[in-house]
């Protein structure tokens, strides 16, 4: 297992030697949905698509850290999560054109506003929790892979990737690194394309700013009483869900890796997007 969460500084995770390989097998599918074959081996690291059409993804490594900070009563108390197997997220936020192809096939009814700011390689946003979900069903459907919206804790563990500081690249937030109110002179006030930053150690883009993340979990005012397994909280205010990462609109405290925030689940919102994960049996 791989710690990643010790050290004074922001830590970059590295691959031991020998390391493990998960062989992907189908999932038991639902009647109509498509039997998935089974897939190449997977390490930690590698990107992979299930279609040529699907969100890129990236194979995180199992491990544990330390969920939250003392910078908020939202993200108090600290605590430690041990995730005991690898997932895979996606690489970057889900764009309009990967949105599009659902509403194109029938599987989303939803057509967001891009705002003027163009489709294609731009953040999906407009999308509500509910719209995310009826996004990661589609796809699951269509691919016979386990998709879904990462937990909160999964969230923050690929987002962090190893770092214990505010930012995963360190404790100012600077310049040229994300996009947020004041991360750029002047600031765009606007999405940019998906991943239009440099990645993170794991390989994710825009962990920070662009578009404000949905996760699986119900709304809590504290971490007492979290999950410490990594699997999403679904007990709590469940008519409200959690948001990770800040957006273009946010401030620098907003974008650090532990900002939390909450909307109603139905509610759709300019600054909203979404990443996907998918389960690896």
């Amino acid at each position: 297992m791989i710690t990643l969460a010790a050290g004074p500084a922001a830590v970059v995770a590295q691959e031991p030697q020998g390391l493990r390989r998960f062989d992907l097998q189908p999932r038991v599918p639902d009647a109509g949905v498509p039997v998935a074959q089974p897939g190449p081996a997977r390490v930690a690291g590698e990107t992979f698509r299930d279609c040529a059409d699907c969100p890129e993804l990236v194979v995180v490594p199992e491990g544990e850290f330390d969920m939250g900070s003392a910078d908020s009563e939202y993200e108090k108390p600290v605590h430690r999560v041990v995730l005991a197997r690898p997932f895979a997220i996606g690489r970057r936020e889900v764009t309009f054109a990967e949105w599009d192809r659902c509403v194109a096939a029938g599987g989303c009814r939803h057509r967001p506003d891009d705002h003027g700011w163009g489709r294609d390689a731009q953040p999906v946003i407009d999308v509500s929790y509910d719209d995310a979900r009826t996004y990661v069903a589609w796809l699951a459907q269509t691919t016979g892979r386990g998709y879904r919206l990462p937990s909160e804790a999964e969230w923050e563990y690929a987002a962090r990737a190893g770092s214990v500081t505010p930012h995963w690249w360190g404790r100012e937030v600077g310049q040229g690194r994300a996009n947020c109110t004041t991360c750029a002179t002047p600031a765009p006030r606007r999405t940019l394309p998906a991943g239009s930053f440099r990645p993170n150690a794991f390989g994710l883009y825009d962990t920070a700013g662009n578009a404000a993340e949905w996760v699986e979990d119900c709304w809590n005012e504290t971490y007492r009483g979290a999950p410490r397994d990594g699997t999403a909280w679904t007990a709590g205010q469940c008519r409200q869900r959690v948001l990770r990462g800040g957006s273009f609109g946010s401030t620098p405290a907003a974008i650090r890796t532990a900002a939390r925030f909450r909307y109603d689940k139905d509610v759709r919102y300019y600054a909203n997007g979404f990443r996907v994960a998918r389960d690896l049996p």
